[in-house]
């Protein structure tokens, strides 16, 4: 709320983003954004504890982790392939659930899922993606797809670094390579759909209908409903996740499965670029409403069971 009033004073009104402080020369002159007054600044910083105190609690989206990739990748890529659409009638959905979409739009946004969690992007950044922003490459003999993408919600005026993805032949349900090429290959299918324009497209007409007009861009709302109701099939409760669920869960994803540095993380996310704000990374790393990694009666066990085989030294150590 206080980011819009912001804007408001800021960009409609003229006011900048200086602090709001009085005028040396003219006393009883207020100059800057009224939003980023020391009051209002004091106000901010108050405001959870006041809240807590008062029975609410203050949450933050929950983080999507691999093993919930994993389940979504199983469920969408296996899910029935029909060569011709279908009308899905009430009854028929109330008998079938999961016939809430079909292959085809399953597989679009198993795409948009992994492309958000491994770029750190805000669902409704990566809806904005467009197929000029994507190039597949060979470097080093392998297949990399190329996203350049012009703007995003903390960068208006461009200047953004390209994201590098590879192919992960271990974890399939994390590579973009895949899923790009699954949904490439897919779109080049459909009748009348040409690869210019979103690449994440509305639905139309039947439960597996895909808008094939260029300009046609899936709604936030719409992605967030398909979400929902795919959290659903696998049976979690979709409601703790939100805008934030990917890139909060491809930060974590990075630094404690990947074992990225956290300057890396910073680097590749394209935030913090100077890291004078470090408690960002960390609200991104840690919070309550996430799943816990480990039982707390464990941190010191020394027989815990280890964890999966390490691909490079083959440890199953929690270190590897």
């Amino acid at each position: 709320m206080r980011a819009a009033i912001s804007h408001k004073y800021g960009r409609e009104y003229k006011l900048g983003t200086q602090p709001w402080t009085e005028s040396a020369l003219e006393p009883g002159k207020f100059l800057g954004n009224p939003s980023l007054s020391v009051v209002v600044s004091q106000y901010m910083v108050s405001l959870r504890r006041r809240k807590v105190r008062a029975g609410e609690i203050v949450t933050s989206a929950r983080a999507i982790d691999e093993s919930t990739m994993k389940k979504l990748w199983e469920f969408n890529t296996n899910f029935k392939k029909h060569k011709e659409l279908e009308v899905a009638s009430r009854k028929r959905k109330l008998e079938n659930p999961e016939l809430w979409a079909g292959y085809k739009v399953r597989l679009m946004l198993q795409t948009l899922y992994i492309v958000s969690m491994l770029c750190l992007l805000r669902y409704d950044e990566a809806l904005h993606i467009m197929w000029s922003d994507i190039e597949f490459l060979t470097l080093d003999g392998q297949c990399v797809v190329k996203l350049s993408l012009p703007f995003r919600k903390t960068c208006q005026t461009g200047g953004i670094s390209p994201f590098y993805l590879y192919p992960d032949l271990e974890r399939p349900w994390m590579s973009a390579v895949w899923a790009f090429a699954e949904w490439w290959t897919l779109c080049m299918k459909m009748s009348g759909f040409k690869l210019h324009g979103y690449v994440f497209r509305s639905r139309s007409g039947h439960y597996d209908g895909i808008n094939i007009e260029p300009d046609a861009r899936m709604s936030s709302d719409s992605f967030l409903e398909c979400f929902r109701n795919n959290m659903v099939d696998i049976g979690i409760d979709p409601r703790p996740y939100g805008m934030h669920s990917f890139r909060r869960g491809g930060c974590q994803y990075l630094a404690m499965v990947l074992r990225w540095p956290i300057k890396n993380v910073c680097t590749w996310g394209g935030w913090a670029e100077n890291f004078d704000n470090p408690g960002t990374i960390f609200r991104y790393l840690l919070s309550w409403v996430d799943s816990p990694t480990i039982d707390r009666k464990d941190y010191f066990n020394p027989n815990r069971l280890g964890t999966d085989p390490c691909t490079a030294c083959g440890r199953t150590c929690h270190c590897a």
